[in-house]
């Protein structure tokens, strides 16, 4: 999927997948994952997720990463927070106290700032990416993690042949294919939300199911060590 695909979802306003409310399940298995207060969490394809401040305020450093200026440039506007910016190789990046968002293509992120991150929250970021895009996301973003890393995962199962993506579904077998080489990916809930989706059933599909996954780094020497 090109990167103009999301561009123009961005110009155009079509921007259904932001929700207008921090994610319960986020609120609810977060504190599990026990991690240090002070740690950077990353958060891959951000867009303008009001998760980001629900983190910060629990005390964690915050790294968006998200292609399209339009939605960094609306999270700071829309709450309020003075940003500071500066450019990298990997992008431009939007700082305002524990918050920074790296506005650029997430496959251009170095080694070493994946490092620096001990946790990672994927609500909208392997869902939103085709089947042959995902292999490579998994293994440049979760293989240079910190080692020791941990995280939450969020996906979405549903009969993919009833409905194309954005969002799309992937299933366990995939995500443990995907995550093995390095992470343990462990179920912690798996709901059925085909109810509270009218986009989706309007659509004809015929079951839908949101899982969470506790995302922990094996213990092996991290990718490119």
């Amino acid at each position: 999927m090109e990167a103009e695909f999301w561009l123009e979802r961005w110009r155009d306003g079509r921007i259904g997948f932001h929700q207008t409310r921090i994610t319960p399940l986020l609120q609810k298995y977060w504190p599990s994952l026990d991690l240090p207060a002070g740690a950077t969490v990353m958060v891959p394809l951000c867009g303008k997720s009001l998760d980001m401040l629900w983190l910060a305020e629990q005390g964690f450093r915050v790294l968006g990463v998200e292609l399209a200026e339009q939605a960094v440039q609306q999270f700071f506007a829309e709450n309020n927070l003075p940003v500071a910016t500066h450019r990298s190789d990997m992008g431009v990046h939007y700082v305002s106290g524990s918050i920074e968002i790296l506005c650029g293509d997430i496959f251009d992120m170095d080694a070493a700032t994946l490092r620096g991150c001990a946790g990672v929250y994927d609500r909208a970021a392997l869902v939103a990416l085709p089947a042959d895009m995902r292999p490579r996301y998994v293994d440049h973003v979760y293989g240079q993690l910190a080692d020791g890393y941990r995280g939450l995962l969020l996906t979405l199962d549903y009969p993919q042949d009833e409905l194309d993506g954005p969002p799309f579904s992937v299933v366990d077998e995939e995500v443990q294919r995907l995550y093995s080489p390095h992470s343990d990916a462990i179920v912690i809930d798996r709901r059925d939300i085909l109810d509270k989706d009218p986009k989706f059933q309007s659509q004809g599909v015929t079951r839908l199911d949101t899982v969470v996954y506790r995302l922990e780094r094996r213990g092996r020497t991290p990718h490119g060590a």
